[in-house]
């Protein structure tokens, strides 16, 4: 169950990127579980990764490779991902394992083992099958090519229902380059990274420390933005790679209208992607925007739109179509907002007042609120009276599939 048309986009391929599936029997026999993304030499990449402490091995290996200086050992030449098993909470097994599937790759392609960066994402505290994975690596550097996104969208699955992507070709003063990418993720998504994996390149060429500037900005305005369950894992990462290869000018600065441009069209991307993830949901049959704005600084209006998103009683009224907007006051009661003036706090769904003056709006209707909340997809809106700070988070309901895809995750 998902919400809304699933709609594969238009892929713009990345000049020096490909991309290559296969078959490991990580979990499931006869099912691709394995990608080899390829960048060409001399391309940046930059990244974010989980903030849980258990981070899974895999990351911890990748951002050491990324933390090098001596770019003689820090080029990155390959990511290796597979499904099916998280490798987390492994313990130096596990980095043992992960680290014989970059040798393979390193051994298979003539590079050094820290020019492959490894990225796992399925259950959680069983170890790599490590040899299953190298012996499969041969297949996946047969297959790369340049137009592999969508198999690789949907080799990376785990409980997602359909594969990620997103792509557009900017035109600025004549020059043309593109912005491409996928991702995973179904549950176990909170802020701060989740379990999903992202994966965004564009032909541009443009400095280390921009990019990594991007990296991180347009994670805030987009993966960090997100939550389905409010469970952060300890195996997401979203990884931001410029090849170079576009005539277009290259970006060396953080300011100025290039910047600016280059910056939007990497958000629009990742933006699109995150939402993806929470319209497939585990179980989801919503798709919410919550904004809050009014705040008095940009913490505590993600404080009082996470309270809101986060409720369970708020969650399975939106599956219900309920619009029992009691819910959603008393979570921003409850938010931890010192000091909050209740009179002052204003609450719409879509332009459907609710909430003036500390009572209900005058105007409102119980059929009005039911109407908004037999959409698919609907907006909270909840000003808080207190500044001019604003923020917005993306979220999904809590259905009973949620909890049957949870149960028999395993089995």
């Amino acid at each position: 169950m998902a919400v809304g048309v699933e709609n594969w986009p238009k892929i713009y391929p990345i000049a020096g990127v490909k991309l290559g599936v296969a078959a490991a029997g990580v979990k499931y026999a006869n099912r691709n579980d394995v990608v080899l993304v390829e960048v060409a030499e001399g391309s940046q990449v930059a990244g974010v990764f989980t903030q849980n402490a258990f981070c899974a091995a895999p990351v911890t290996l990748a951002k050491e490779s990324l933390a090098i200086e001596d770019m003689s050992k820090r080029s990155v030449r390959y990511f290796l991902v597979n499904s099916g098993n998280a490798n987390a909470c492994t313990g130096q097994a596990g980095i043992a394992a992960a680290k014989q599937t970059m040798q393979t790759v390193a051994d298979c392609t003539g590079v050094i083992p820290q020019a492959v960066l490894p990225f796992s994402t399925g259950v959680i505290g069983e170890l790599l099958p490590a040899d299953k994975i190298s012996a499969a690596i041969p297949e996946a550097i047969n297959s790369l090519c340049e137009q592999n996104w969508l198999e690789a969208a949907k080799t990376i699955m785990t409980t997602d229902t359909r594969p990620k992507g997103a792509s557009i070709r900017v035109e600025v003063d004549g020059q043309v380059f593109h912005v491409t990418g996928i991702a995973k993720g179904s549950g176990m998504i909170r802020p701060n990274m989740a379990t999903m994996l992202g994966y965004v390149a564009t032909d541009l060429k443009i400095s280390r420390e921009v990019l990594q500037n991007l990296s991180a900005y347009a994670a805030n305005k987009s993966f960090n933005r997100i939550t389905i369950d409010g469970d952060t894992s300890t195996n997401d990462a979203c990884m931001l790679v410029a090849t170079g290869l576009s005539s277009a000018p290259a970006l060396t600065d953080s300011d100025g209208a290039y910047f600016e441009r280059v910056r939007d069209a990497i958000v629009q991307v990742y933006q699109s992607l995150s939402q993806q993830i929470v319209r497939d949901g585990e179980g989801a049959t919503k798709f919410v925007t919550v904004n809050v704005a009014g705040g008095v600084n940009n913490d505590e209006c993600l404080q009082v739109a996470y309270s809101v998103a986060h409720s369970p009683l708020v969650k399975t009224a939106l599956f219900a179509s309920d619009p029992n907007w009691g819910r959603i006051v008393a979570a921003i009661g409850y938010a931890g907002i010192p000091d909050l003036d209740d009179t002052k706090v204003k609450v719409s769904l879509d332009d459907v007042a609710i909430v003036t003056d500390g009572g209900r709006a005058s105007s409102y209707t119980e059929e009005a609120g039911q109407e908004v909340f037999n959409k698919e997809a609907f907006s909270i809106n909840i000003h808080l009276g207190r500044g001019a700070a604003q923020e917005t988070i993306w979220t999904s309901d809590l259905s009973h599939q949620y909890v049957t895809i949870n149960a028999e995750y395993r089995t």
